[in-house]
């Protein structure tokens, strides 16, 4: 059971009277914050009820609608009693929310409450089975959690548990007496007749009137819009919730519950066209059940901003929408955190990987890969030395033998890009932007790894000499028959640092573009003819079958230094002997994408890929170089 965050919303509030020791400005309160019964959660299939006796929990903080920027204060004290859960402290946050609640009480609101809990221990109770939780008889379809820790309390408009309340006092030791704090909620300007009617735009005429007799300003407005449409869509998932719910008979498996924020993600994959073989059949039903007509880039933000808390008309306010719904923490809650960086960032990598693998990948084929664990310069050694075996002479005494070491560096960097889906994607509910995006720059990082790959290789001036034994040119190197032979040859030939063959075959045949046709030739044709009628010539093809042909643009690529459409290779197999390495950080070839809202200056989403990699020529006996010209 994944350790996520849920909110049941379970009780109300009362204000208390302060302490006689207590600043008189400090308001109290006092919390029925669940009475064990079991809940409706949303995103759970059936009802959830807290094992009280599992419940565990350290510092409890305070807060306004479970959001972590709306602090109200902290619990002096939680406990149990029966089957009830209790808090106690004070609203000691100098915030807005604190404000809010503060005010709302003293004008007579009742205030419901609501628990966060990360359910540890989670048991299926299946249809009619019965079991003694919290001093009560629960029949199922249920779920219990049998172990959980309280990380917070909120202050909520509407509980799901009826049986429960909570009341704030105030201050005063006054009975019945209103709060002592007289600051309003914000102190901006009131807003004009024609700036309410923008604001509203038709919706809440009722509070748009109370607005202007009050003189509120644009914060207190958004406010009381946002929370105005927070119960609108509290109210219409309770109904979902119902009218989702299956009607008996029944039959209830022991699946895990349908987290939503995998819904969303699963409705997103279908959206775009994706595989959903990483999700439940669970998920996948009810993505499809609830996005009958697919789920756009809007709707899918403005779904992650309202399981947020966002509580406004869809993503005309797209800053407020980008703000709720790229909230920096994940949780699974009675109405849930969704991390919307994170479904968009598992969507995107799918088609990241699809981009990377669109491009060509010849150097995967010819290189050894190493995996690093950071970005410093690291050094691989070669044993070379007398490692020969000896005749044992008579008496058995063996010959000690020696070592060399030979080295080779290479060093992991970091590549990146940085792209936008702008709000006209957003509005335009375009998912398309976040399947082309991710797929541009996936291409991008493989097109950047074979321009560092090739540029590297082709930098072998020195690597392959005349002086090595591993280079020639001139007429006779044009790629064919004979020179093939000759380049065979002169693999043979090399020797290690102590004058002996390497003993390791040549077995790929690297060649450009421009010599693919003759390449594979050369490979699968068993005789090769001559036109011209007054030549003598073989026609079986020693080589046939015998070196794998690879075949890389790059090669030929007119932009990359020391790039030629004559010049080819015979390389050994880079298990045995690479000529090149590729490193990568922590073992990681493909590269990463992210996803968060864009800076300040940008409205959009912001999508960074980026690879971790270093390229590094290695030993110059692993392969034969031939210039194809003269």
């Amino acid at each position: 059971m994944p350790h996520k965050l849920m909110r049941i919303e379970a009780g109300h509030v009362k204000w208390i009277e302060a302490a006689a020791n207590e600043p008189q400005s400090v308001p109290r309160f006092t919390m029925v914050a669940y009475t064990g019964a079991p809940i409706e959660v949303y995103g759970w299939d059936d009802p959830v009820v807290f094992d009280l006796q599992g419940l565990q929990w350290t510092k409890v903080p305070i807060k306004y609608a479970h959001a972590d920027w709306a602090g109200v204060g902290h619990a002096e004290r939680v406990w149990v009693e029966g089957s009830t859960l209790y808090a106690e402290g004070l609203i000691s946050r100098a915030t807005q929310a604190a404000r809010e609640v503060v005010e709302s009480a003293k004008r007579g609101f009742p205030w419901a409450a609501s628990v966060g809990v990360v359910p540890l221990e989670v048991v299926r109770l299946h249809q009619g089975q019965q079991a003694n939780v919290n001093g009560k008889e629960i029949t199922g379809p249920c779920y219990i959690v049998q172990q959980g820790e309280l990380i917070e309390i909120s202050f909520v408009e509407i509980g799901a548990d009826a049986n429960t309340k909570a009341t704030v006092a105030a201050a005063s030791a006054v009975a019945n007496t209103t709060v002592a704090h007289t600051t309003p909620m914000t102190g901006g300007k009131s807003m004009t007749v024609d700036e309410l009617r923008e604001l509203f735009g038709g919706r809440y005429p009722d509070l748009e009137a109370k607005a202007l007799e009050e003189g509120w300003d644009e914060t207190k407005c958004r406010d009381q819009i946002e929370a105005r449409a927070r119960e609108e869509r509290k109210q219409q998932l309770l109904a979902a919730m119902r009218d989702s719910r299956p009607q008996a008979p029944a039959v209830h498996t022991s699946q895990p519950p349908v987290n939503a924020a995998r819904v969303l993600e699963a409705a997103a994959m279908i959206a775009a066209r994706a595989d959903t073989i990483d999700y439940t059949p669970q998920e996948v039903e009810a993505a499809q059940r609830r996005w009958r007509r697919g789920l756009g880039l809007g709707e899918l933000i403005v779904e992650a901003a309202r399981a947020n808390g966002y509580s406004g008309p869809g993503y005309r306010d797209t800053r407020t929408v980008m703000r709720y719904a790229f909230q920096p923490h994940i949780e699974a809650s009675g109405f849930s955190n969704v991390d919307i960086g994170g479904i968009l960032s598992n969507v995107a990598n799918k088609f990241l990987l699809d981009g990377f693998f669109s491009v060509e990948r010849t150097w995967r084929n010819i290189c050894s890969v190493k995996n690093v664990g950071d970005f410093k310069t690291i050094t691989s050694y070669r044993l070379t030395g007398k490692d020969q075996y000896e005749l044992v002479p008579p008496g058995g005494e063996l010959q000690h033998g020696t070592l060399g070491e030979e080295t080779y560096t290479n060093k992991a960097d970091t590549y990146g890009l940085m792209l936008t889906i702008d709000r006209k994607d957003v509005i335009n509910d375009d998912l398309g932007a976040i399947t082309s995006v991710p797929r541009k720059l996936g291409a991008g990082a493989a097109r950047k790894l074979n321009s560092v790959f090739w540029t590297t290789f082709l930098a072998n001036s020195s690597f392959f000499t005349t002086a090595r034994g591993n280079y020639f040119e001139g007429a006779a190197s044009a790629l064919g028959i004979d020179s093939l032979t000759t380049a065979e040859t002169m693999f043979a030939l090399i020797k290690d640092a102590d004058g002996h063959p390497t003993g390791v075959d040549p077995a790929i045949l690297l060649v450009p573009t421009a010599l693919s046709a003759i390449g594979s030739q050369l490979y699968k044709s068993m005789e090769l003819r001559d036109t011209t009628s007054s030549t003598k010539y073989p026609v079986a093809n020693p080589h046939q079958g015998k070196f794998r042909v690879e075949v890389s643009r790059y090669l030929g690529s007119a932009s990359l230094p020391g790039a030629s459409n004559t010049a080819w290779y015979l390389l050994a197999d880079p298990n045995d002997l690479p000529v090149i390495e590729v490193a990568f950080l922590n073992g990681q070839e493909s590269p990463t994408i992210e996803t968060a809202d864009a800076d300040f200056s940008v409205l959009g989403i912001q999508m960074r890929g980026y690879h971790d990699f270093g390229v590094a020529l290695q030993d110059h006996r692993g392969g034969v170089k031939s210039k194809g010209s003269t």
